[in-house]
């Protein structure tokens, strides 16, 4: 929803931009320009990046427009404090009927380590391992993003350079020259706005959603961990908590406070 908050905005600063300025939309009727700096964006990603990286995109805009998961840490915590309190009563080998119902794979991963009697120096280093290499394949992804963002703007200057030459052919033609010299410059706006609005926005939004899924998988790696040490559920959840950022503590300890009352 953000997103498309944010698209409306930019969107709106330039028909508020060419309507305080009487720039005719018709202008923006460009098709040289759009096929200059769309396509041409297009052929400078195919080139930089592999058919197999390429193919996950449509995934990615999903990704781009999605609303976030919300609620995720509050749960987590609680699924560790969970845990633990059936591991300290009954066992490790108490958490594997809990397996199967959880719906989350790297969490479901730790346990399952947990009950083949993995110890904790095995786990932490396959979970932060997984953990750097979903940041890798995150931060590719949002380097398709980032490199069309570098290209458009330099793609505009050549739809300019187009439009300034067919702006020579006219030269005789003062006022066909100047509304030649005007569309050239369209392409150079087109370039300039989906690079600094559009793309380089959207691998900015990737790179973020990935910080937070980073942190929230490191909550389940220090949750697995505690747990396999025999930590106290109390413990756990105050060692959890305090990995969260200051307002987000007090938000879930005054929604644990409302749940006893």
């Amino acid at each position: 929803m953000v997103t498309i908050v944010g698209l409306i905005v930019g969107f709106g600063s330039i028909i508020a931009a060419m309507f305080l300025k009487h720039i005719p939309f018709g202008v923006m009727n460009n098709p040289a320009a759009i096929v200059v700096i769309l396509v041409g964006t297009v052929a400078t990603i195919l080139n930089s990046f592999t058919g197999k990286e390429l193919k996950n995109i449509g995934k990615l805009f999903g990704k781009l427009f999605a609303s976030p998961k919300q609620g995720a840490e509050k749960q987590i915590i609680d699924e560790m404090t969970n845990y633990a309190a059936i591991a300290r009563k009954e066992g490790f080998l108490a958490l594997e009927p809990k397996i199967d119902e959880i719906s989350d794979p790297f969490m479901k991963k730790g346990l399952k380590m947990i009950v083949d009697g993995s110890d904790g120096e095995y786990i932490q280093d396959l979970m932060f391992m997984e953990i750097e290499k979903m940041s890798e394949r995150h931060n590719l992804n949002a380097s398709m993003f980032s490199s069309a963002g570098t290209y458009a703007p330099t793609l505009g200057v050549l739809g300019a350079v187009f439009g300034l030459i067919a702006a020579m052919t006219h030269i005789d033609d003062t006022g066909a020259m100047a509304e030649a010299i005007a569309a050239a410059f369209i392409a150079t706006i087109l370039g300039i706005f989906t690079g600094y609005v559009l793309w380089n926005p959207f691998a900015t939004k990737l790179r973020t959603m990935s910080k937070h899924e980073e942190a929230e998988k490191t909550l389940v790696v220090e949750g697995i961990l505690s747990i396999q040490r025999g930590d106290p559920p109390i413990k756990i959840k105050e060692k959890l908590l305090s990995m969260l950022p200051p307002k987000l503590q007090e938000e879930l300890l005054k929604e644990d406070k409302g749940s006893v009352a």
